[in-house]
């Protein structure tokens, strides 16, 4: 009678073996489990970085091509200079007339903006502090971090040309006191290239076409 019941205890218990097998494979699957997890999570962050950035670079094209757009020529400043380092501009706003600088410093495109001026002299004071910006401006916003160089041509006689060579040459108007300059071009061509590990690959090329004198 005894050996009956034994034989029944061991047809319905585990063995040590048995337990230490089922439990190696449950921790083989809670570690697959995880990995997939895990796997999920990252390619969601990395996904979720370059959406950020690539909406960062939609948000810093449509504001270089909106400044372009309003480019304003005037007796008082050049409306468009580009020197190599920094393209300076001039354009319209509600409120009068504003200098805008674009440049890039250790691989960050900044963007600077004078207040709005309705007064020759004011809107040159403006112009010779957009010529000696160090970079910690307040008014010097970061608006694209990666870039690692950039390159700028202007429209001029049916072609692309550097836009430091030399272009048509217009004269200042009667009376005003501003020096001989080029005159604006047709369109401007934006090449900017992205550093390693920016999140881009190669580069972005932008073409603008200015608007209307007013």
């Amino acid at each position: 009678m005894n050996s009956g019941v034994d034989s029944r205890n061991r047809t319905q218990g585990f063995t040590l073996v048995e337990v230490l097998v089922a439990l190696v494979v449950m921790s083989l699957m809670a570690a697959m489990a995880w990995q997939g997890v895990d796997g999920m999570i990252r390619a969601r962050d990395a996904s979720q970085r370059h959406l950020e950035a690539t909406l960062r670079l939609n948000t810093s094209l449509a504001q270089w091509q909106q400044d372009l757009a309003s480019v304003q020529e005037t007796p008082s400043v050049p409306g468009l200079r580009f020197d190599g380092a920094s393209l300076q501009l001039t354009r319209r706003t509600a409120d009068g007339l504003q200098l805008v600088v674009w440049s890039l410093r250790d691989g960050r495109w900044m963007r600077w903006t004078s207040p709005s001026a309705t007064l020759s002299r004011d809107l040159q004071d403006s112009w010779l502090r957009s010529q000696q910006l160090q970079g910690g401006e307040t008014t010097q916003v970061a608006v694209l971090d990666g870039v690692s160089d950039w390159q700028v041509y202007f429209f001029r006689g049916n072609a692309w040309s550097n836009a430091q060579s030399s272009g048509d040459v217009t004269a200042p108007a009667p009376g005003a006191s501003a020096p001989v300059r080029q005159a604006l071009p047709s369109g401007v061509r934006l090449v900017l290239n992205f550093a390693e590990g920016s999140g881009f690959a190669g580069g972005v090329t932008r073409d603008t076409v200015l608007g209307p004198q007013q």
